[in-house]
């Protein structure tokens, strides 16, 4: 109809036939952040915050959300992730999040390693919310991908 991938002739939406693409190894990068007072920051850091610890809380988030990825987003294939790693860089005002997801498959893995980090971001405040509601989650981008047809990407 006009080249878009997710619509068929008649202009419905459908999920990409991948069957014969071929198979190749995928990885995928996201990050993001959640910027905070001083005190929340030092408070995930001293593991004070009531709830427990925040980033461990967190990693088992983000990774448990790019497993569900399909279920969350319309027309997004079901992958088998061979690896889904959530990694966090604590400073005096916030935390950032960076999600890798992996797998050999036909399709990338760029909406799992997305999903995950902004979980994990989702989590950090959820967790951390009853010393600081005005927490601003942002930045949450893609940073890299490999593998598939299109090959090799990085964000300038």
């Amino acid at each position: 109809m006009n080249g878009l991938t997710h619509l068929d002739d008649d202009g419905a939406a459908r999920m990409v036939d991948v069957g014969a693409k071929a198979v190749t190894a995928r990885e995928a990068i996201a990050a993001g952040r959640i910027d905070m007072s001083a005190a929340a920051a030092a408070a995930i850091a001293q593991g004070l915050v009531k709830k427990g610890d925040v980033l461990a809380v967190a990693r088992v988030a983000g990774i448990m959300a790019a497993k569900k990825t399909a279920d969350l987003i319309p027309l997004c294939h079901p992958i088998a992730l061979s690896a889904v790693t959530v990694d966090f860089d604590l400073d005096g005002s916030g935390v950032t999040v960076t999600a890798t997801a992996r797998t050999a498959g036909q399709t990338g893995v760029e909406m799992e390693a997305l999903t995950a980090a902004s979980v994990a971001l989702l989590t950090v405040y959820d967790m951390a919310k009853a010393l600081d509601k005005g927490m601003v989650i942002g930045g949450v981008r893609l940073i890299a991908k490999s593998g598939g047809k299109s090959g090799d990407w990085r964000a300038a």
